[in-house]
């Protein structure tokens, strides 16, 4: 964790009406990284002005998102609802000021204004926008309108750099409605400004909203924030990302097995880079990120390599809470043992190998499949075939040869597969395959002799003898 002499403050601010989409996980991702690299805060803000759309169940969706990706809040989540009278003052305030004005101008009226100014290549100027106090009608609804600037809008932005708006871009913008309720623009800025919010990570589909923004700051005589705008995901196909694409919300990447831990890795590098270095921990990640890593060039979702990082991760978690976040995944499986004690002693005592060989919890599951089945192991189809009576036989003396075994370990185990291919003056495949079948049933497996070390002795002569002709 870094401090070098800037307060820096960053939030996430999403809308409460679904999941936490990952587009909004990478921007929350991003604020946090360079929040926690300055030594900074990282504030939750909940944008709930659309009471229509609003959903408490959104809300938790979004906190157990967040919680479950490992980005931890500072402070009390603020809900811009609660701001409306404070957004209602400021609105007041510019009309104070002469940045905002009273129109009650028809919605009619409006649409005609529009069309109008559409045709000349302009923004909407309302007519009421240098009308005096007198003028205005009584007992008529209106809204609060501020006044677009007259002259050009520049922003200087860590992604995008200088963006310039022409005065007829930006129209008079509602800020108030005529009931009283705040728009998104002039609820942000307020936010933003009473957060202390210094540093602002988006997509770059608000770039727009910053030139608006912009003015207001500006009208209001407040520091703007600092500004990075970040292209959008897009799917593989290079289109923006949408439902068509696949899984769109964090929950459902959890779901299939992936780890917080890759799926921040895999968001950190889609749209930020550091050199060539493809895998971080949380640490170096905090450490390297900062606004100058952040591209231009959307980022494309391949999830192919999101495969590859998580497996990374996969590969050095902790043997005991990978076991731990295997369970959801371990109950469809079938025929599986019941006693969660050794359940748990078979797999932590595997965990070191074949987590290396799976990229998702998912895979993981079937990865230690054939530690947990129960006897008789179902053996069938192609599996099958390789148990023919020879081979059945064949067992038979294997498992003779086994029971002297005193070093129940993968070297001695092997060691003694070779020996007794040795002396049936057999391939090595003629007894593997058959001795496969019988411990594995078919299921992924590692090795034959780390099979036979992480089952036991126990368990491997039950399985072998399960599988032996019936005079042995």
């Amino acid at each position: 964790m870094k401090n070098n002499h800037r307060h820096v403050v960053t939030r996430f601010a999403p809308s409460p009406t679904g999941f936490l989409h990952i587009g909004g996980a990478r921007t929350a991702l991003f604020n946090w990284l360079f929040a926690r690299h300055h030594g900074g805060q990282f504030r939750l803000r909940i944008e709930d002005t659309d009471r229509k759309r609003h959903s408490e169940d959104a809300v938790q969706a979004i906190q157990d998102g967040l919680n479950w990706l490992g980005l931890d809040w500072d402070g009390d989540i603020v809900s811009q609802f609660s701001g409306a009278a404070r957004h209602a003052e400021i609105a007041r305030d510019l009309i104070a000021s002469g940045h905002a004005f009273r129109c009650y101008a028809t919605p009619e009226e409006v649409e005609k204004l529009r069309e109008e100014a559409h045709k000349e290549g302009r923004a909407l100027r309302s007519p009421w926008r240098d009308c005096s106090a007198s003028d205005a009608p009584t007992n008529t609804d209106f809204v609060i309108r501020f006044r677009a600037s007259d002259e050009p809008t520049i922003i200087q932005d860590n992604v995008q750099g200088e963006v310039r708006w022409a005065a007829k871009d930006f129209d008079d913008l509602v800020i108030l409605r005529s009931d009283g309720s705040p728009t998104y623009n002039l609820a942000v800025v307020v936010d933003d400004h009473d957060m202390g919010v210094t540093d602002i990570i988006r997509g770059d589909d608000h770039l727009v909203n910053a030139g608006r923004q912009a003015q207001i700051y500006d009208a209001m005589q407040w520091d703007r924030p600092e500004f990075a705008h970040v292209p959008l995901i897009h799917g593989p196909d290079g289109k923006k990302l949408s439902k068509r694409h696949g899984a769109l919300g964090a929950e459902a990447y959890r779901e299939m097995g992936y780890l917080p831990e890759g799926l921040r890795n895999y968001f950190l590098r889609l749209g930020w880079a550091h050199g060539d270095q493809e895998f971080f921990t949380d640490a170096e990640a905090i450490e390297a990120f900062g606004m100058s890593g952040l591209n231009k060039a959307p980022g494309r979702i391949d999830f192919d390599k999101l495969a590859h990082v998580n497996g990374q991760h996969m590969a050095v978690a902790e043997d005991a809470r990978l076991s731990n976040l295997l369970q959801p995944f371990l109950k469809p499986l079938e025929n599986c043992i019941t006693d969660p004690q050794l359940t748990e002693q078979r797999l932590i005592t595997a965990m070191p190998v074949v987590k290396s060989r799976a990229s998702t919890l998912e895979e993981l599951a079937n990865q230690v499949y054939f530690l947990l089945k129960s006897r008789p192991l179902k053996v069938e189809g192609k599996v099958a075939k390789s148990l023919k009576d020879d081979a059945r036989q064949r067992l038979n003396r294997l498992f003779t040869r086994l029971t002297d075994i005193e070093n129940w370990s993968e070297p001695s185990l092997g060691s003694a597969l070779k020996e007794f291919a040795e002396i049936e003056e057999i391939g090595f495949g003629k007894i593997g395959q058959p001795l496969r079948a019988a411990l594995t049933g078919g299921a992924p497996a590692p090795d034959l002799a780390l099979v036979m070390e992480f089952l036991g002795r126990d368990e491997t002569l039950g399985r072998i003898s399960d599988q032996m002709t019936p005079s042995a």
